[in-house]
């Protein structure tokens, strides 16, 4: 169970969060205490929701991945913690990168794709020396070969 501060520090986060409170509330009950289960929950959430995108035009495709990176973001804040994000970032990028059709032909997409790496990088460089080099090398698995040449 947890302390009344506990609580408190509970009730004063949720406040910041009006419209997504349950959510939270449900993420700092039950889930905060197992971070993977949480990130393999939200996995497979994306996983589902990219399985549902409506492929018959190039709009929808792009409407439907920004609602997927939203809602990816929505779950990162919830939990706070810098590998959660780094490792959910990762893995929507890999998504998007291989979801058939080809999204990042699109300039768009590949422009919003460039900026999740650059966020990623950024983010890796606040980890341990050890996970940096971790998630680093899975970073590099997701820059494609044009972009590479350019760094």
């Amino acid at each position: 169970m947890r302390s009344p501060g506990e609580l408190v520090e509970l009730c004063l986060r949720l406040s910041r969060f009006k419209k997504e409170n349950k959510e939270l509330l449900t993420y700092l009950l039950f889930d905060s205490s197992d971070e993977p289960g949480y990130i393999n929950s939200v996995k497979s959430g994306i996983d589902e929701q990219f399985g549902e995108i409506n492929t018959t035009s190039t709009y929808f495709i792009k409407k439907s991945i920004r609602k997927i990176l939203r809602n990816t973001k929505k779950y990162i804040r919830y939990s706070g913690k810098k590998e959660t994000e780094v490792e959910l970032l990762i893995y929507f990028c890999s998504k998007m990168k291989s979801f058939r059709p080809p999204v990042l032909n699109n300039t768009s997409m590949n422009s919003l794709y460039s900026r999740l790496i650059e966020s990623l990088r950024k983010s890796i460089l606040t980890l341990h020396e050890d996970l940096q080099y971790d998630y680093g090398k899975e970073m590099e698995e997701l820059i494609p070969p044009i972009t590479k040449s350019r760094l």
